[in-house]
Order: structure tokens, then C-alpha cells, then sequence
């Protein structure tokens, strides 16, 4: 067998595997019918897509030709550390750590710091396209977790609003 994309090769299985964990885990909870779905019915579906995706992916992989093989690049840590570190400065953000008295300081400072933390991850860094971009993040947030959704998330600092 071999293989004729690398890159191809490895997301397919990376998808399968992905797939069939979902489908396994949703085994879990009822399923339900097409009509009345319960709530393992989305997950197994996804899962099993997911699961075929990959297989056609890593099918092709093997019987598709690429001009140099799209061999596997170097690890990318720049953007794997600042994605995981905007995810964590997000969570810290909107709920606070309170075991070391960090407070919460609210969803619209929670989207401006993983707004600005992730714009990091890329190779150029432009203050006023990321600003603009964390204001506009940051008002459909409001307007669709608040104001539609009615989730009770903290908007602003609790030293701001009392």
C-alpha cells in the first residue's frame, strides 16, 4: 500500500477516528427516531458522516495521485499555543476564578481578549482590523446570547456594574 497524500492520509484517519469516538460516546444515550429524535440521535448521525468522510478521504489518499506526495510539515506551535491559550483566557475571563479571587469581568471583555489573543496566532497582526473584529464579535454576542437567547452570562465587570 502506499500512500500518495501525506497530508490527505492523515486527515482522513484523524477524521475517521474522530467520527467513531462521537458514534460510540452518543451509544450512551437513547437514540430515538428520525421524527422524534432523542439525544444521542444528532451525535451518532454526525459521528457515523464524520466517520465515512474520513474513510473516503484516506481512500483517496491511497489511489489519488499529488505531484510530491503533500508531505506532513513541521508543527505549526504558534497558532496551537495561542488557539488553546484564547480558549483559556476566554473561560477565565467571563466566569473569574474564584479559588484565587480572580473576578469575572463579563462577556464583552471575555470576547475582546480572545479576540486579540487568537489574532496572534496568524502571521500579520493589524491593531484596527482586530478591534473591529472584537467589536463586532462582541455586539452579535450580545444581541444573540442576551438579548434573544436570554442566557444569564455577567455582561460587564462585576466592579463596573456593582
Amino acid at each position: 500500500m502506499n500512500i500518495k497524500s501525506q497530508k490527505d492520509f492523515f486527515s482522513g484517519l484523524l477524521f475517521t477516528v474522530v467520527g467513531l469516538t462521537f458514534a460510540w460516546g452518543a451509544t450512551k444515550y437513547n437514540m430515538g427516531t428520525a421524527a422524534r429524535m432523542g439525544p444521542g440521535y444528532f451525535p451518532m448521525m454526525l459521528g457515523v458522516l464524520m466517520a465515512i468522510l474520513g474513510g473516503v478521504i484516506t481512500f483517496n489518499s491511497l489511489v489519488v495521485s499529488t505531484q510530491d506526495g503533500d508531505k506532513v510539515g513541521g508543527f505549526a506551535w504558534r497558532p496551537l499555543v495561542f488557539i488553546i491559550a484564547a480558549n483559556l483566557v476566554f473561560g477565565l475571563m467571563l466566569g473569574g476564578l474564584p479559588s484565587i479571587k480572580f473576578p469575572a469581568f463579563g462577556l464583552i471583555v471575555a470576547i475582546y481578549a480572545l479576540t486579540f489573543v487568537a489574532s496572534m496566532a496568524g502571521e500579520e497582526f493589524n491593531l484596527k482590523e482586530v478591534a473591529v473584529l472584537a467589536t463586532v464579535l462582541a455586539i452579535m454576542s450580545y444581541l444573540a446570547f442576551i438579548l434573544l437567547l436570554k442566557l444569564q452570562f455577567p455582561v460587564w465587570p462585576a466592579f463596573i456594574t456593582g
